[in-house]
């Protein structure tokens, strides 16, 4: 049985510490009959050349829907109401290029509106629906462990952890 502190934490004899400073990605997940949308990243600062989903960051002042349906109005050009967003996935991933702790948040809508289009040619170099069994060798990692967990109906995991 283990013994809880006063705060109901375990008794653990270090002192309390800050919370973690997490970063949120949202992530949008846009299937049709097998096929997923992917963007090739590039002149962004990470992962240039790589296969994405859309996807961007939280802002100061922003719901985690809402900075899901800035990103998809900035990057695709769509309309997405807020309560059409369902989380499919949550990642909490270690980056071992920064060693920062971030929380990936993937989405899907039921329904949006306008013409998708690559709004971000300076960041997006192309725009394509791939095959969710068959995803691009050069995907960014994380986002392959993503589609493939949701995938498999599971809607959490970690990655970039030691074990």
């Amino acid at each position: 049985m283990t013994r809880l502190g006063g705060t109901g934490r375990p008794a653990t004899g270090v002192p309390d510490a800050e919370p973690p400073t997490l970063i949120v990605g949202v992530h949008l997940v846009l299937l049709d009959e097998g096929l997923v949308l992917l963007g090739r990243r590039r002149n962004t600062g990470y992962a240039n050349g790589l296969w994405h989903v859309p996807a961007g960051h939280m802002q100061p002042g922003e719901t985690v829907t809402r900075s899901m349906t800035r990103e998809a109005e900035e990057e695709l050009g769509i309309l997405i109401a807020e309560e059409d967003l369902t989380l499919v996935h949550t990642l909490h991933h270690l980056d071992a290029d920064d060693g920062r702790s971030r929380l990936q948040l993937f989405f899907r809508p039921t329904c949006y509106g306008g013409q998708l289009r690559n709004a971000e040619p300076h960041k997006c170099a192309e725009l394509r629906w791939w095959p969710l069994d068959r995803l691009p060798d050069d995907i960014v990692p994380y986002t392959a462990h993503a589609l493939g967990e949701i995938t498999r109906g599971k809607a959490l995991s970690a990655v970039g952890w030691p074990a």
